[in-house]
């Protein structure tokens, strides 16, 4: 099973990118697609459209299109839930310890990497980023 995975402009510009992949590979992910990106307004905007009126929209768009990130086709079995449990909570205090953002988020806002949150919505998220041929 495919799921996304991005590896957001916070932990890109503080170069903890490689570990991320480290880790996501350590876990027992295998890569099937990956690419940088710098989101446009309107890129980011239609990605997190289910958000819209929340409040946390705007800064989340603001965030996202802030520099490059990396979005991450990865693969194994029970991928969404996995990836949920490996990379921990939204705020990493809340973080299990070992968990990617108890190790790499600065905050509950720049908390490193965002995941798929259901089997659906990972493989509309998926080919947001990544036509199929791109999947190896």
């Amino acid at each position: 099973m495919l799921t996304l995975a991005i590896i957001k402009p916070d932990a890109v510009a503080s170069r903890k990118a490689g570990k991320v992949l480290a880790h996501l590979e350590g876990a027992g992910f295998a890569i099937r697609g990956a690419r940088m990106v710098r989101l446009s307004l309107a890129q980011a905007e239609a990605f997190y459209a289910v958000h819209r009126e929340r409040p946390f929209f705007r800064p989340l768009v603001a965030f996202m299109t802030s520099g490059p990130c990396i979005p991450l086709a990865l693969e194994r079995a029970d991928a969404v839930a996995y990836l949920r449990t490996v990379i921990g909570a939204t705020d990493p205090k809340e973080a299990a310890p070992g968990t990617v953002r108890a190790l790499y988020a600065e905050s509950k806002e720049r908390n490193a990497i965002h995941a798929s949150d259901s089997e659906e919505n990972g493989r509309r998220e998926v080919g947001f980023f990544f036509a199929e041929a791109d999947l190896q």
